[in-house]
């Protein structure tokens, strides 16, 4: 199956580069390409893809705030003439970092990197997380919710609390949806540990976490296809 992919780019000429580039790898597939990242969020809210080439520097939203406040579950390449962003590309887990003007043999490195990443979020039982100066592992079963706190998200499990700088998109990309989901800015929860949910609030453990409006709608779909 052939990866599809979506490019995210401001300038005409980069665009027309890459999708040069896509053209010639017959494991890739161009769904759709877009000049401003606010037309790519509303693509997003009803499309799934696996791989997003990403620009970091465009007006009105820029690559960094589309993947700081929208979900996305596949994997993405930064495409930019600044290497300034390279550490906040490394915080947000992207897959590679190309640096204009990037060759074709450059471009291809970083398609392998995606191709041997492809892995679905049920291909592992557990989730590495970094905080502080190490990294903990941490059984998905064990995950209540998480609830953000500032810069830090703080990850409330059966056994222990855990503090990280990881985001919520970041988390959303590396769990399985179906079974710990956003329900809020500022919460994922994890539905099998659901208590009960009146009106717009869910508990779980005895803490009680809101539902927003922009996340009821898919929550209340997920519940209703949910056998847990």
């Amino acid at each position: 199956m052939r990866t599809q992919c979506i490019v995210i780019e401001d300038e005409p000429l980069a665009t027309e580069r890459l999708q040069g580039y896509i053209s010639k790898l017959k494991n890739l597939q161009l769904v759709a390409t877009f000049d401003n990242a606010i037309d790519a969020v509303e693509f997003l809210h009803t499309h799934t893809v696996d791989l997003m080439f990403l620009d970091i520097e465009m007006d009105e939203l820029t690559g960094i705030e589309l993947l700081e406040n929208v979900k996305f579950t596949g994997q993405i390449i930064i495409t930019t003439a600044y290497d300034s962003y390279a550490l906040k590309g490394y915080e947000l887990n992207v897959t590679d970092y190309l640096l204009k003007p990037y060759t074709f043999e450059r471009f291809v490195k970083g398609i392998d990197k995606v191709l041997k990443n492809k892995k679905t979020p049920e291909d592992s039982n557990s989730i590495f997380i970094k905080t502080e100066n190490k990294l903990v592992q941490i059984p998905l079963d064990t995950i209540l919710f998480i609830e953000g706190m500032g810069d830090y998200r703080r990850i409330h499990c059966t056994d222990k609390r855990i503090m990280t700088l990881e985001l919520f998109s970041e988390l959303e990309r590396r769990l399985d949806s179906c079974k710990i989901c956003r329900v809020h800015k500022s919460y994922m929860v994890s539905i099998s540990k659901i208590e009960s949910i009146e009106r717009n609030r869910i508990t779980i453990n005895g803490s009680h976490i809101p539902i927003s409006n922009t996340y009821q709608k898919e929550f209340f779909q997920l519940i209703q296809n949910n056998n847990v």
